[in-house]
């Protein structure tokens, strides 16, 4: 409406067409894309651009150069990647209920995946692989160390290890997408999840079958007792966490962290009121409320803290947990662990949907 164009558009998480003109003149355009982790910076940059257009402060020249210049802005530093996944995968280690040895496992299994992921960016043909890959780098080191070393607990560490890996968020993007009539996006979106949760199941059964033909079975260790102030801290850590993987301006980062202890607290709520799964619509309803009122403090896009607060809560273990009892034909509780994951999936979806109703982030005009 801003620049006197009709243009119609549809997308995908693989491709975007955009049609412009009526009827009779009208011309389509078909973009190819591949689906990438959320880049919170960049989209505060893209959302200022277009807000400028809009107002007439730049023009559609002036603001497509500036996008250009965008689309060349570098990526995180490698040391901030590794760190980030060592971070996330430590806090989580505390969340799924570990204790010293166990975060410390899972720190040495997240840094392994970051190195691996600093390979993939750059090897196509690892990347194409990635997943399952790390998932089997993930689990033959903490089974090999479970043996060599021991103490800890190698099914918890190697879940929390593998956490960054694990579609949780995607999972409940779909289920958005499918529930405001974005069909094919949604089902698209939802079947890569599955693929994905697939190859990490697959290559977590291969590492440990390896690491067992190795070094011999790991014992079953029982994770031992840790102050109740550790979820503080770790609450901590996912948010920076979540703030390096996902490349959020520093002046954020404050935001993210309390985000994450919104969601964290906001969810203890609501387990205690509604049962764990259900749980969940009072966080996510809180994470969108907090969201759109950052939007409207400061102007820069919701998601900004809405995404990384939704990762504290997203369902990705226990669809992981599902797979890998499917793996083990363990076929009946694999079945009601994915149910549960789709009940906490839907929650999430519900709580999200009541906040934008309720309370809507800002138009970008």
């Amino acid at each position: 409406e801003r620049l006197g164009l009709i243009g119609q558009y549809f997308a995908t998480p693989t491709s975007i067409f955009a049609s412009f003109g009526d009827a009779r003149t009208q011309q389509t355009f078909m973009l190819r894309t591949a689906p990438k982790p959320p880049d919170l910076g960049r989209l505060v940059r893209v959302t200022a651009i277009a807000r400028a257009v809009l107002r007439g402060e730049a023009s559609p020249t002036e603001g497509s150069r500036q996008l250009a210049a965008i689309a060349k802005r570098p990526g995180p530093a490698a040391i901030a990647v590794v760190v980030g996944h060592g971070l996330a995968s430590g806090a989580a280690a505390r969340f799924l209920g570990g204790a010293l040895p166990e975060i410390g496992m899972a720190v040495v299994a997240g840094v392994v995946i970051g190195l691996l992921a600093l390979v993939a960016a750059v090897s196509p043909n690892l990347g194409r692989v990635y997943e399952m890959a790390a998932a089997f780098v993930c689990s033959f080191v903490t089974a090999a160390l479970g043996v060599l070393i021991g103490g800890y607990s190698v099914s918890l560490a190697t879940l929390a290890g593998l956490i960054v890996l694990i579609p949780g968020l995607t999972v409940t993007t779909a289920i958005t997408e499918l529930a405001t009539s974005h069909l094919t996006a949604g089902t698209t979106r939802m079947a890569g999840a599955f693929m994905t949760f697939i190859g990490i199941g697959f290559g977590v059964a291969l590492g440990g079958r390896v690491a067992a033909m190795m070094v011999g079975p790991a014992l079953v260790v029982t994770p031992g007792g840790i102050a109740p102030a550790a979820n503080w801290l770790a609450l901590g850590a996912t948010g920076i966490a979540f703030s390096i993987l996902l490349r959020a301006d520093r002046a954020d980062w404050g935001w993210i962290v309390g985000s994450g202890v919104l969601a964290f607290v906001a969810t203890r709520i609501g387990s205690n009121l509604l049962g764990p799964e259900i749980g969940v619509f009072l966080g996510a309803m809180a994470i969108g409320f907090g969201g759109n009122l950052f939007n409207r403090l400061t102007q820069r896009p919701a998601a900004v803290t809405l995404v990384p607060g939704l990762l504290t809560l997203v369902p990705g273990s226990v669809g992981f947990r599902s797979i890998s009892a499917l793996l083990e034909s363990q076929v009946v509780a694999g079945i009601g662990t994915a149910f549960g994951m789709m009940l906490t999936a839907v929650s999430l979806v519900a709580g999200l949907l009541t906040a934008a109703a309720i309370f809507p982030e800002r138009p970008l005009t």
